[in-house]
């Protein structure tokens, strides 16, 4: 810039994290240029998530504008290869998976080795004080496999054959999480504590994870009713988690004896209750029964009589509001 007398520039690095101390190189220079009045755009990428957010934190607090590239949407899948709603639903939103779909075995290897295995060991166990890499693993196999299902820790601690406890349990997820992999969302109740004691809703980010660890073969799943409808619900929740941080909403369920609200969405105090109706089974009493106690602002079908999925899939979910 100096030599060719230019006034402005951008910068890109990408895989950043990969790094020895980077961070602290970036606020040395992002600094000098500062007081050099050099006005150089700098764009960092990394697939870490965690790596990259332990460093802007450390060392370039107040110097950073945090942009989050998440899984891609149907929408996406659709434009760049032609993929059907169906197929978005099962095979998720992995590029990289996209030429596989036709042979299920090698499609299931490559999401597990190939995206699984080093986000689990490269990015969250370097970055995370993790003690029990293997019971996280575990942890991660199993929520993924319960994707749209509830299921308490204790019950996940029956099923690891590594010893634990229900605390490090709940850590471990909270890590996956912060990852954009899996989550256990919280019963909704208009008393916080009462929200972190509920079972949890384990909810992957991307549907291919439920895939990978729970499908046989998309011809035989797509067939079964049941089967089918978790899939569906799944990735009703994969689409509200993924605009959850911008759109500045909070996702969770509720659930009172056999009378059950698949996703409750909140935002700045307003609350929509969301029912997932498909194959799997019909309507409930549940939507009229959250009604009758929280008064939500809205009360929506996603679905059968409702809003059809390829719509809602298209959705920004701060706009339903």
């Amino acid at each position: 810039m100096d030599i060719k007398n230019q006034t402005e520039a951008v910068l890109v690095i990408d895989e950043i994290q990969k790094i020895k101390q980077w961070s602290e190189v970036v606020k040395r220079e992002w600094d000098a240029d500062t007081r050099a009045h050099r006005n150089l755009k700098v764009f960092l990428l990394g697939s870490s998530r965690l790596m990259l957010r332990k460093g802007l934190k450390e060392s370039l607090a107040g110097r950073f504008e945090m942009i989050r590239l998440g899984h891609w949407s149907f929408q996406e899948m659709h434009d760049a290869f032609g993929w059907t709603l169906d197929e978005w639903i099962y095979f998720g939103g992995y590029p990289g998976t996209a030429e596989l779909i036709k042979d299920m075995r090698r499609w299931k290897k490559y999401v597990k080795e190939s995206l699984v295995a080093p986000a689990i060991e490269k990015d969250v166990i370097m970055t995370s004080n993790i003690y029990k890499p293997a019971l996280m693993k575990q942890l991660f196999e199993i929520g993924c496999s319960y994707s749209a299902e509830l299921l308490s820790l204790t019950k996940v601690l029956g099923q690891l054959q590594d010893a634990g406890n229900v605390t490090t349990l709940s850590s471990y997820l909270n890590i996956l999480n912060e990852c954009n992999l899996l989550t256990g969302l919280q019963k909704y109740a208009a008393d916080k504590a009462r929200r972190y004691k509920s079972v949890p809703k384990f909810q992957v980010y991307n549907n291919a994870l439920l895939t990978a660890y729970q499908g046989t073969a998309y011809e035989k799943d797509r067939i079964d009713p049941k089967r089918w409808g978790r899939w569906v619900e799944s990735a009703v929740g994969v689409h509200l988690l993924s605009g959850a941080d911008e759109g500045e909403y909070q996702v969770y369920y509720w659930r009172e004896r056999s009378d059950e609200v698949d996703y409750v969405v909140v935002r700045q105090g307003e609350t929509i209750a969301l029912e997932v109706k498909s194959g799997r089974r019909g309507m409930n009493s549940g939507i009229p029964m959250f009604c009758e106690q929280f008064h939500p602002k809205r009360a929506l079908v996603v679905g059968t009589d409702g809003i059809p999925f390829e719509e809602f899939f298209q959705i920004q979910v701060e706009d339903l509001f």
